[in-house]
């Protein structure tokens, strides 16, 4: 077990926060700048060390807003590449529309960095607190006796036992896509290893029949900065700019159905550019080369509440969402944020947890439905839908009011 603190440390927190991805480094950093008056004491837990995930080369889209969070704190990614604009159009298909900066007068619609990059920037600004940092340790699920002011959370590491104290728990753990996969549409489940498990949380999940293959590719012809989103047949793929030499390299999403995937995943390099550039079409010039294959099955998690007395989901222990749009890091974040102010300002407290919930509500009822209802309609194929994928792009382009705010939905959220 390694641990960031001193042997003689006290076992009794304020706020503990099991996961130390993105979304749970993010609400220590912004739990010690926040709460010097108040002198919370924070615990952070994870099964990683973070500089295991230093080298971790997939990419995260990370939003102007989140970006505005994120900065001003010193924890942000040294290769975080700027998107400029945005092509959302249908392979084959009439209907496209254009979102630039220039209309929002931003120096970037958003920006794109590799998750290790995000990780080591927030685990730098993390040690810069004096936030209790127990590494290489399980979380085992919490005790919460009834009426008790403290939740008791006992941590694991090679066959050794801790046990914590703590006023509040945060749960940040979660995956990055799928943890909906093989669920049903409309079912509900518990998870049962995970500290949100004593909570019974309910959680819908949806599965979308979508499997999708990740890398990054390289381009002949790349156009610097310009992210796309061309929905397709099989269902939409996203190619994000990464920069490297020539502003050749692209983060991929292509989304399919899993038998596709599971074909595809059996192809050679070569094959496989060869069909993605038959997919996408010739607008970068040819598909040059891939790295970093994965696949994942896509759905959709999201608890039915933040909160249960004590206890308190963020990020992908909340909500795990399709890529499309890119939006479940910069929810997350958003969620972190929100959790940072309300901690801060009441202390931990059940009544700090209740307020952030309440704070929540409306952008994650947004952006989860906003991200579900794209997910859907642009990954079935029949004609109707496909006119009205064409009708809906084209109206975008020509109601500037509409274009807007979607966009600005996607940057910002709801934030109040």
């Amino acid at each position: 077990m390694s641990e960031r603190h001193s042997v003689h440390a006290p076992h009794e927190f304020d706020v503990t926060i099991v996961g130390a991805g993105p979304v749970g480094l993010a609400l220590a950093a912004w739990l010690a700048r926040r709460s010097a008056s108040a002198a919370l004491s924070v615990a952070l837990v994870d099964a990683r060390d973070p500089e295991a995930a230093a080298g971790d080369p997939r990419a995260i889209a990370i939003s102007e807003g989140s970006r505005m969070l994120l900065e001003p704190f010193g924890a942000w990614p040294a290769d975080a590449n700027a998107i400029e604009r945005i092509h959302v159009s249908q392979r084959g298909r009439f209907g496209r529309t254009l979102i630039e900066r220039s209309e929002h007068g931003l120096a970037a619609l958003g920006y794109v960095a590799r998750y290790g990059s995000i990780v080591h920037a927030l685990a730098g600004a993390v040690r810069r607190t004096h936030t209790h940092w127990f590494t290489g340790c399980r979380a085992l699920p919490p005790h919460v006796e009834p009426g008790a002011q403290v939740v008791k959370l006992t941590i694991e590491s090679a066959h050794v036992q801790r046990t914590l104290s703590t006023r509040v728990l945060i749960n940040a753990e979660g995956g990055l896509y799928g943890e909906a996969h093989g669920k049903r549409s409309g079912a509900e489940t518990v998870d049962a290893d995970t500290p949100s498990a004593s909570l019974a949380v309910k959680r819908a999940t949806r599965d979308y029949g979508q499997t999708a293959i990740v890398g990054t590719v390289t381009v002949s012809s790349p156009q610097p900065h310009v992210a796309w989103e061309r929905f397709t047949d099989e269902g939409p793929i996203a190619l994000l700019p990464m920069g490297g030499v020539r502003h050749a390299d692209y983060a991929l999403v292509w989304c399919m159905r899993p038998a596709e995937a599971a074909r595809r995943g059996e192809l050679s390099d070569a094959a496989l550019l060869a069909e993605l550039g038959i997919a996408f079409g010739e607008r970068m010039g040819r598909f040059e080369s891939i790295k970093g294959r994965a696949a994942f099955p896509l759905g959709l998690v999201a608890a039915d509440t933040l909160v249960r007395g004590r206890i308190a989901s963020i990020g992908n222990a909340a909500q795990t969402l399709h890529p499309v749009a890119g939006q479940g890091l910069n929810l997350g974040l958003r969620d972190a944020h929100a959790l940072a102010d309300a901690l801060a300002g009441r202390g931990a407290t059940p009544e700090a947890l209740t307020q952030f919930a309440r704070r929540r509500a409306f952008d994650r009822r947004m952006t989860i439905g906003a991200t579900d209802t794209l997910a859907r309609l642009f990954t079935l194929d029949a004609g109707p839908l496909a006119t009205l994928r064409g009708l809906a792009l084209t109206a975008l382009e020509c109601v500037p009011p509409a274009k807007t705010a979607l966009a600005r939905q996607m940057m910002f959220g709801q934030r109040r």
